[in-house]
């Protein structure tokens, strides 16, 4: 049965994953501290100030076969990061959680594993996924040690995989999850996190 993937909240015990949309702009732009923050990132704000942002957010609404979520403070309410759900392959039930970016306050903080463990939840115990990817660039050591910290598998390198916007050939290093993994990874982050989520 192939899965059907659409927008969603989903809800935590700190953090509130819900449809990325232009009102998130503001706090998105407070949050984000500077270019920096994009310096992996395959899109990016062309400006650097509300309206860019909400450029931004324009163009992941356009893009085919994805799905972008804020992360949003539930005791504040305010938007401190995006990831999506891209490379959605319904009649394989397989996806990717990536585009993910946290501004750099929160980074190191509950917010990743919080946010990774509401979208692999509702991957795999709501959709019903087979497979969950997750790839990063080469270069950044800090998002694959992040990901090897959720429990994913390292699958291998694709050398020269994408050229970027700014013409850098990346090499992409992938990692993945699947159903048969996601129940020791599931534990691993709920004891990681010290809660059970709602």
């Amino acid at each position: 049965m192939a899965m059907e993937v659409g927008p969603v909240t989903l809800q935590g015990r700190s953090l509130r994953l819900e449809p990325l949309a232009a009102f998130h702009a503001a706090d998105l732009l407070r949050v984000a501290g500077d270019r920096r923050t994009f310096d992996y990132m395959f899109s990016a704000p062309p400006s650097w100030n509300e309206e860019g942002f909400r450029t931004y957010i324009r163009g992941l609404a356009a893009m085919e076969n994805q799905v972008a979520l804020a992360m949003v403070r539930e005791d504040t309410g305010e938007a401190i990061g995006v990831s999506t759900y891209l490379d959605i392959r319904p009649s394989h039930r397989g996806l990717e959680i990536g585009s993910t970016w946290i501004g750099p306050p929160y980074q190191g903080t509950f917010v990743n594993p919080e946010a990774k463990f509401l979208m692999l939840r509702h991957a795999f115990d709501d959709l019903g996924a087979v497979r969950v990817q997750l790839k990063t660039d080469g270069r950044n050591l800090h998002s694959q040690a992040a990901i090897r910290k959720l429990g994913a598998v390292y699958e291998g390198t694709l050398r020269k995989h994408i050229i970027l916007p700014d013409g850098f050939i990346r090499d992409t290093v992938m990692f993945s999850i699947t159903a048969e993994e996601w129940p020791a990874v599931r534990e691993g982050l709920i004891h990681r996190l010290g809660y059970r989520p709602a």
